[in-house]
């Protein structure tokens, strides 16, 4: 890069000298060595015409120095006046843009705090709903407990009771129903968590911009009241060439706008996932609300049904023992007339016996004979059935005790039953009774 060029001294024209002044001019006659007599005449060096030109040069020279030198000083002053209009002029224009950079800065300070706050006061909004759900969650515990107590449970009913009812049909889509919910929940959770992340991270940036304006605008402060007479100033040569990293007031601008405008869609993505946490909580609750009120009424109904089932178990066991009794004493009554008539039996069968020991022409087939044939052949067939009658009885008697063996057992799952889903079951879900929505508020 070639150096610039250095001023030059204003050359001062030069006037032609006046009529009769001129240079002194050396004579041109050969000097003579020889003549000792001349060398007295030549003692002086100018002849007094050249004096008087050289005293006119001289003055000329003289009063050309003076007229350059004083309009050099005109030109000076000048000079002197028009730098001091043009730095003044020059320093009161960067004093007008630092002070509109100053009224910028405050406005994108104010802006830049008011977000901060709202940021702030959002998060920590945020963060109580969080903590809303995580109460929550925490409350799902008891209501999947109690559900998956009552189906192991009811599990271990006896197999005449294990047949799926309306009950049994709810408690399975409750356990499923408070595992979504749980699952909802926790992703809730995470998209909660990650919200006051994104706030904090937002807030940050935004304070980061903030404290960078608040130091800017210390330092424009400070630099809009040096002045000429500033102690405090110092020659820095340097400072003139732009950084690098130098941004833009296009750029700067831009910056800020971008944190604001960030900040507000942060603030606008935790408002929604506010609103969406009360909607999760108050859904839920009511989901499994209706859920738990649908379960309580099905397994009272199977509870009444149950109740039913075994009272009416209980007045046909009672009809059968009765039976049983009724059923022993004819079994007494048939056993005491199979006695009857075998005792009548053996009476005729001892005397057609005797009779036959009747001598000769005595052993007739006379009318007592006939008579007692004909009883004892009654008699047989009356034994015969008596004895059928018994055995029927006897069968009947061993149904009826079948029977009771099996209303017992059956009384006795019934009254299990009973046991399980009333006392274990349903008083165990009267004694945990769980509102999501109030837990969530719970400390």
């Amino acid at each position: 890069m070639a150096e610039p060029e250095q001023p030059r001294p204003p050359v001062v024209p030069s006037s032609p000298p006046p009529a009769g002044v001129c240079d002194v001019i050396r004579s041109e006659r050969p000097r003579s060595c020889c003549g000792a007599a001349a060398a007295g005449l030549r003692t002086a060096k100018y002849q007094l015409p050249e004096w008087r030109r050289r005293n006119a040069g001289v003055y000329y020279e003289a009063s050309a120095a003076g007229e350059a030198a004083e309009r050099g000083r005109a030109e000076a002053k000048r000079l002197v006046e028009r730098a001091a209009a043009s730095a003044q002029r020059a320093q009161r224009c960067p004093t007008n843009t630092l002070g509109q950079r100053l009224q910028d800065l405050q406005l994108w300070r104010t802006e830049l705090q008011k977000h901060i706050a709202e940021l702030e006061a959002e998060t920590k909004l945020l963060a109580a709903q969080k903590l809303r759900l995580e109460r929550a969650l925490d409350a799902t515990e008891v209501p999947l407990a109690v559900s998956a107590d009552n189906v192991q449970r009811r599990g271990r009913r006896q197999p005449p009771d294990l047949p799926v009812h309306p009950g049994q049909r709810r408690l399975l889509p409750e356990a499923e129903l408070i595992r979504d919910i749980r699952d909802v929940l926790k992703r809730t959770i995470i998209q909660a968590t990650t919200q006051i992340r994104s706030n904090r991270i937002q807030k940050e940036n935004c304070e980061l911009d903030w404290s960078d304006k608040v130091e800017t605008f210390h330092i424009d402060d400070k630099c809009i009241s040096y002045g000429p007479h500033s102690t405090d100033v110092q020659s820095h040569p340097s400072s003139v060439t732009f950084q690098e990293t130098a941004s833009t007031p296009k750029s700067w601008a831009q910056f800020s706008r971008d944190n604001v405008s960030r900040a507000k869609q942060e603030k606008l993505a935790s408002v929604q996932l506010r609103t969406l946490v009360d909607s999760v909580v108050h859904d839920a609750s009511e989901e499994l609300r209706l859920r738990r009120a649908a379960v309580l009424a099905a397994l009272e109904g199977h509870l009444r049904e149950l109740a039913g089932a075994k009272l009416r178990l209980e007045q046909r066991l009672r009809q059968i023992l009765k039976g049983i009794g009724e059923e022993e004493a004819n079994m007494g009554n048939l056993r005491k007339a199979i006695r009857d008539k075998e005792a009548y039996l053996k009476v005729a069968q001892t005397r057609l016996y005797d009779r036959s020991f009747r001598p000769n022409v005595e052993l007739c087939r006379d009318e007592p004979q006939f008579r007692l044939v004909s009883e004892v052949e009654e008699l047989t067939v009356f034994l015969e059935a008596l004895k059928r009658k018994l055995l029927e009885s006897e069968q009947n008697l061993k149904n009826l005790e079948e029977t009771r063996m099996k209303l017992e057992k059956e009384i006795a799952v019934k009254a299990d039953s009973i046991f399980i889903d009333g006392e274990k079951c349903l008083r165990y879900r009267l004694r945990c009774p769980v509102d999501l929505e109030v837990a969530s508020y719970k400390q």
